[in-house]
């Protein structure tokens, strides 16, 4: 195993990689700084769009070149030929201490994202679905910073947390309606060291890979919630982690420059960085578009 520097872009907040296997391209996102950027597996081609307020995740759409983004003014559609960001429907128009956070599709095209407080202390956030007409659905709430949503391989399952519960939940997952039910504790994250819970994806084996933030480490869980594997970042301030790559065995692992509060450590050089880790022995799962 080998953990690389794929690019030194200093995001603010970095989260979201997206792999997208039609384009063969990683798609990540700058939450602070409004930015989406895409890149190569080896970190070549970098584009970049601007889009207006913080965002918390993208997912691409099946309808051609553009994307469905969560802003901090709710859920968008953003154009990648124009760059115009389209507002389609903000749920939560009378709370503007909240934001959209992280977000992921399901195999039959819906989106899934949640909001939370932004100073990450209230459980005013609430868990959403997008559906592929674009309507908006509240599954969840009473959450304070939602992340980490994800899919087990047989779509039975939907992986979700509030960061600072010190949980990953399990849900039932209805693949045909979209419904969740019968949350429960998937594993328990060790917060000892200041670290919580952030991004989540899932491999072809059907384990659970979590950047545990301000912590530096990435987890691994077998399918009943057991820790399989720890991995040791060089920085601490890890955000999101997605498989990528020619053959899907490339994780690539996000990361923060600068915590969104003064109450979160610094880090080091390498701080906002997007790495690379080869040779895991492990595969991921493509990540579906959005849209019927």
């Amino acid at each position: 195993m080998r953990i690389e520097v794929l690019l030194d872009v200093k995001t603010t907040l970095g989260e979201g990689p997206v792999w997208d296997v039609e384009q063969q391209r990683l798609y990540f996102i700058d939450s602070m700084d409004g930015r989406v950027f895409r890149c190569t597996a080896n970190g070549t081609e970098i584009r970049a769009w601007d889009v207006p307020g913080k965002i918390g995740s993208m997912a691409l759409r099946k309808d051609g070149e553009g994307a469905i983004v969560s802003l901090q003014g709710g859920f968008h559609r953003l154009d990648f030929n124009t760059g115009d960001c389209e507002l389609f429907h903000d749920p939560e128009p009378n709370m503007p201490a909240n934001r959209l956070n992280d977000g992921k599709v399901d195999r039959r095209g819906r989106f899934f994202a949640g909001s939370m407080d932004t100073m990450e202390e209230g459980p005013s956030g609430a868990l959403y679905r997008v559906d592929p007409d674009f309507s908006v659905t509240k599954v969840d709430d009473g959450i304070i910073c939602s992340n980490g949503p994800c899919f087990s391989p047989d779509d039975k399952t939907f992986y979700f947390q509030d960061t600072w519960t010190g949980e990953i939940w399990a849900y039932d997952y209805e693949i045909e309606t979209g419904a969740v039910s019968n949350r429960r504790t998937f594993a328990k994250v060790d917060g000892s060291n200041g670290g919580a819970a952030d991004g989540s994806t899932v491999d072809a084996e059907g384990y659970l890979w979590n950047a545990l933030v301000y912590d530096g480490k990435l987890l691994r869980f077998t399918p009943d919630g057991n820790l399989d594997r720890v991995i040791d970042m060089p920085v601490k301030k890890v955000t999101s982690v997605n498989f990528g790559g020619p053959d899907m065995d490339i994780l690539f692992v996000t990361s923060m420059a600068k915590p969104p509060l003064p109450r979160f450590p610094g880090d080091g050089v390498q701080r906002g960085s997007l790495f690379a880790i080869y040779g895991l022995g492990v595969k991921g799962m493509p990540e579906p578009r959005f849209g019927a």
